[in-house]
């Protein structure tokens, strides 16, 4: 009988350890899918994080791309140079109307000997302007300087001058000799007491023999702000 016991205890015991290694088992496993899942969990927590970096990486670089454009543009505008010859003051001061009114560069040509009220003259036929208008030889006057910082820069050029027995007054014919126009638009513009544009501009462009050369504008000696203004308007510079 005692025999008896003793074996159903033993199985009893068996029993039990089986038991208890199975919920351990389970209790390891069920620990291990926890780990898992964390595990993953965490994974897809970094990688939503590193695809929302990549979202907000990528909506910067694109804003930085929409806004690029517009900054090339501006810096394409074209720059203007107003470049004249004045001999009493009157195309001075529409020069600088001018350039006022499209935020250019201003640069005057100076003659190295410059003319006298004398000299200015033309009801004198001795003058120094008598002179060279009958001997085109002695035209050819010696400027103070015709180069231009950076003149590749500029797009637009406005040439100003006085008329002179119907063209342009030649001290500004050594700076249109000495520059290439090539692929810059060329306005030129004049004062006179009565006399008009006439074929100026045409010569100087045929001087030239390079720039895209537009139609020109005859200012009288004492033109306003105000009329030079509204034809800078007219011209639709950059």
């Amino acid at each position: 009988m005692k025999k008896h016991i003793s074996w159903m205890l033993l199985a009893v015991c068996i029993l039990a350890g089986v038991l208890l290694t199975g919920c351990g088992s389970n209790k390891s496993d069920n620990q291990g899918s926890e780990t898992a899942q964390n595990t993953e969990t965490e994974q897809e927590s970094s990688e939503n994080e590193n695809s929302d970096e990549a979202e907000i990486t990528a909506a910067v670089t694109e804003a930085a791309a929409t806004e690029a454009p517009a900054q090339d543009s501006t810096g394409e505008t074209g720059k203007v140079l107003v470049v004249y010859y004045s001999a009493t003051g009157s195309t001075k001061a529409v020069a600088n109307y001018i350039a006022d009114a499209t935020g250019g560069d201003l640069f005057e040509l100076e003659s190295v000997e410059p003319y006298t009220d004398e000299d200015l003259d033309w009801t004198n036929d001795d003058s120094r302007v008598s002179r060279e208008h009958d001997d085109e030889s002695l035209r050819d006057v010696d400027l103070v300087s015709t180069t231009v910082d950076n003149f590749s820069e500029y797009d637009e050029i406005l040439i100003g001058y006085p008329v002179w027995w119907a063209v342009a007054a030649w001290p500004v014919n050594q700076f249109i000799k000495n520059n290439d126009f090539t692929g810059k638009t060329v306005i030129p513009f004049c004062t006179s007491a009565s006399s008009g544009i006439g074929d100026s501009g045409k010569l100087l462009e045929e001087m030239a023999g390079t720039g895209d050369w537009q139609e020109g504008k005859r200012f009288s000696s004492n033109a306003s702000e105000e009329e030079v203004q509204d034809w800078v308007k007219s011209l639709n510079l950059n």
